[in-house]
């Protein structure tokens, strides 16, 4: 399979952090973006938008960062989109436990704007095999 990673979908709750990482993610990686504002967005957004990788911060309000994985994972046409957490709290043990939860990544906040777009892409790539 020769596909390109393209499309990606952020899920943040922080504005601030929503900017940022779009930005990045458009400006400096070339990816074409659906940002969401809180899981309930991202779960109504996600089947049109059709993303091939899911970066999802892990607490919001409302519905955390696992209710979403959990809920698309329940969704035959979501179940297989990978997902990247985004976390302030990137301790060993927690990153282990996202990892559990079939994150295929956990990049750490604060993250580095310019080379937010490659960690992605590398993460993607190792998880396609």
């Amino acid at each position: 399979m020769n596909e390109e990673l393209q499309r990606i979908m952020l899920v943040e709750d922080d504005p601030d952090i929503r900017t940022v990482a779009g930005m990045a993610l458009e400006m400096v990686g070339g990816y074409t973006l659906r940002a969401c504002a809180g899981g309930a967005e991202a779960l109504l957004a996600v089947a049109e938008f059709a993303p091939q990788v899911v970066l999802l911060d892990v607490m919001m309000p409302g519905m955390d960062g696992p209710g979403v994985l959990a809920e698309l994972r329940a969704r035959p046409a979501t179940a297989a989109i990978p997902v990247i957490f985004l976390t302030a709290k990137a301790h060993p043990e927690e990153i282990e436990k996202l990892r559990a939860l079939g994150a295929i990544e956990v990049i750490a906040k604060p993250f580095d704007p310019m080379t937010l777009p490659g960690a992605v892409k590398a993460a993607w790539l190792r998880w396609r095999g």
